[in-house]
């Protein structure tokens, strides 16, 4: 069986490569930042790729004290809007790497 290392070693290195590539994408994607709203833009998440919320905006007309509960409503959708499009770009951004690539449990 001569020539199987060498294949194997080959394939590898095309790992070691894929990793750092994947690495480097889950880092660009940490300095992301995705928007998500709510109320016809009232209510601003901001999220980063890694799906850390960075900011959270509220146009002060949307603010009343007599209902909190539509505000924190508000607060609640933005943020999962935000948290979806982050997940979105995440699959999109990681999803090439496993793309024609039958490795279970990459992810």
């Amino acid at each position: 069986m001569r020539g199987g290392m060498g294949n194997m070693q080959n394939m590898m290195k095309q790992m070691q490569k894929m990793q750092k590539k994947m690495a480097q994408a889950q880092e660009e994607l940490g300095e992301k930042k995705i928007e998500g709203t709510a109320g016809g833009g009232m209510v601003t998440v901001i999220v980063s790729g890694h799906k850390q919320v960075l900011e959270v905006n509220i146009k002060e007309e949307v603010v009343d004290p007599e209902d909190i509960d539509m505000l924190q409503d508000l607060v609640l959708a933005a943020t999962n809007d935000a948290l979806k499009k982050a997940d979105e770009l995440t699959n999109d951004t990681m999803g090439q790497f496993t793309k024609g690539m039958n490795l279970p449990g990459m992810f």
